[in-house]
């Protein structure tokens, strides 16, 4: 399992794919990969021979398959099914961003091209680099989830709903005058931090932490800081209108 914080700072336990899972999506993704691969250069090779195309064109029906094989293949099914190619969802896995969020093309793209290029292939040792990399990462990352800011994890465990902070009732007025758009990730993630580990913390320490992470949070929102209550009553309500306002 791997901690994930989301963009509204909520705090996600997602189990990280390994290597016996993922080689299995992979072994499965390259089968299709290869028939891909058949049918492309079959279709290519009628339509060639027909137009009794010179030695130019054969060489740009090889560029074509291998790009559309090795790259064209990972890149769209990943991005149509925001991180899920065929491979993958047979063994129940997805490409996620490091937020737990859904990936884009941008970040199918990415890698794609890193494996095509050094996590399998062209460098990659028929996939060396990928299982190197893989085992040496906390996360099970290649080069490509490294470039591209990705983790692959399960999808078929049921997976903990994540803990939303909650307003005390006496500061939930305050709160929704709040306009929480100036905080940044980093510091939501860091309130966040400190309401989890709060109770492991001594009295001192939740004083000192609470108070720099109030005046730097109420800064951000442009408000001034309310005195009369203990920081973590702050922040929790800071931190439960911004999750409000990021949920809808």
């Amino acid at each position: 399992m791997a901690e994930f914080t989301t963009g509204e700072a909520v705090a996600l336990e997602l189990p990280i794919a390994r290597i016996p899972s993922r080689a299995g999506a992979f072994l499965l993704d390259l089968l299709i990969q290869l028939g891909l691969a058949a049918t492309l250069a079959y279709g290519g090779l009628m339509l060639l021979l027909a137009a009794d195309a010179d030695s130019a064109w054969w060489s740009v029906m090889s560029v074509v398959t291998l790009v559309t094989v090795l790259v064209a293949y990972p890149v769209t099914s990943e991005t149509v099914s925001r991180g899920r190619s065929l491979g993958k969802l047979a063994f129940g896995l997805r490409v996620v961003r490091a937020d737990a969020g859904p990936i884009d093309f941008r970040h199918a793209l990415t890698r794609g091209l890193a494996g095509a290029i050094v996590d399998f292939w062209m460098l990659g040792a028929f996939g060396a680099i990928a299982v190197i990399s893989s085992l040496c990462s906390r996360d099970g990352k290649r080069v490509g989830d490294v470039l591209a800011g990705t983790v692959v994890v399960h999808t078929r465990q049921n997976l903990p709903m994540p803990a939303l902070a909650v307003a005390p009732p006496w500061l939930t007025g305050w709160a929704a005058q709040l306009d929480p758009s100036g905080m940044s990730d980093e510091l939501a993630g860091a309130v966040r931090q400190y309401l989890t580990r709060l109770r492991t913390l001594t009295p001192a320490a939740q004083h000192h932490l609470g108070t720099q992470l109030v005046a730097a949070v109420c800064a951000a929102v442009g408000r001034p800081v309310p005195t009369e209550y203990p920081p973590y009553h702050v922040l929790g309500a800071v931190l439960a209108r911004r999750q409000q306002l990021s949920r809808g």
